[in-house]
């Protein structure tokens, strides 16, 4: 295929996912009622997860932050409801990452270790707002967790800024993405959303996987699976749990929800020359830039 032809066929696809995006809106406004009741019933199961999973006192697996912007979280946003493998089964597991032949921009670090670090329990994500502290579900996401703590150990993502804003008016879902480190998030880079690590890796914990608000997770790809590298979402709306269960989450917002919500309320300006439409098109209005990510 020549690049001619392979540009008309990403404006093609772009065109046919704008329109499924305006088709996700209206559905997401025409379900309102239904969408009240499933976060009640998504609160409970919260509670149900927090009490049987969580063992950590500041509660910070329940990540939603109360409408005043208080740091403190509460338990409407829930983690995947899965038994976490045993110690044993956990000391065997090992990672495979593979190298990106998909021709995506890359910023080349190297390769994670395939065995994953057991003992990361936060990322503090430090940003020209302030800080934002995801409380990870390392037992769950032992390979994504382990990906992202070698990411910050080679400050990949010291002075990236996050590219995407997607609310229910523009998108039918409510979440903030980050981690592409060509991104430009000024609404005029044609590649913004592409950038990568130069590395994949396989999904992990989809089977009952939640994407209320707070819950954190891994970026690939419309309609790819084991596709994950260094992108990452954090999710600003219940709406967001309508999509499929096809990205990885790897933690929930413990602290920082305030600054967040900052960036989220501040609005967002379109791309019309994004190319793919698969996370670029909607670049914050206030910028939000990573200043520095630490695991530990």
């Amino acid at each position: 295929m020549s690049a001619e032809d392979r540009q008309s066929q990403l404006a093609r696809e772009h065109k046919e996912r704008q329109a499924k995006r305006a088709e996700q809106a209206a559905k997401s406004k025409r379900n309102a009622t239904l969408g009240a009741v499933a976060a009640v019933v998504v609160v409970v199961a919260g509670l149900v997860v927090a009490m049987t999973l969580v063992t950590r006192g500041d509660d910070g697996d329940t990540g939603k932050t109360a409408a005043s912007g208080s740091p403190t979280p509460t338990a409407s946003a829930s983690v995947p409801a899965l038994t976490p493998p045993s110690p044993a089964e956990l000391a065997k597991k090992t990672c495979e990452y593979r190298k990106d032949t998909s021709g995506s921009p890359a910023k080349k670090v190297g390769m994670p270790p395939a065995k994953p670090d057991l003992k990361a329990k936060t990322m503090t994500i430090t940003t020209n707002h302030g800080v934002v502290v995801i409380d990870l579900l390392t037992e769950l996401a032992p390979c994504s967790v382990n990906s992202m703590a070698f990411l910050a150990k080679k400050n990949f993502y010291d002075d990236t800024r996050c590219h995407r804003l997607a609310t229910p008016e523009n998108s039918g879902v409510g979440l903030i993405q980050c981690g592409d480190p060509q991104a430009k998030a000024d609404g005029k880079n044609p590649t913004d959303g592409q950038g990568s690590s130069g590395y994949v890796f396989d999904d992990e914990s989809l089977e009952t996987a939640q994407y209320t608000k707070g819950v954190v997770a891994l970026a690939q790809p419309v309609d790819a699976s084991n596709q994950n590298g260094s992108q990452f979402w954090i999710s600003m709306a219940d709406e967001t749990n309508q999509i499929d269960k096809a990205y990885t989450p790897f933690g929930v917002v413990s602290k920082g929800m305030d600054v967040l919500e900052k960036i989220y309320n501040g609005g967002w300006i379109t791309n019309p020359d994004d190319i793919t439409g698969d996370g670029g098109s909607t670049a914050p209005k206030i910028p939000l830039i990573i200043k520095d990510v630490r695991i530990s």
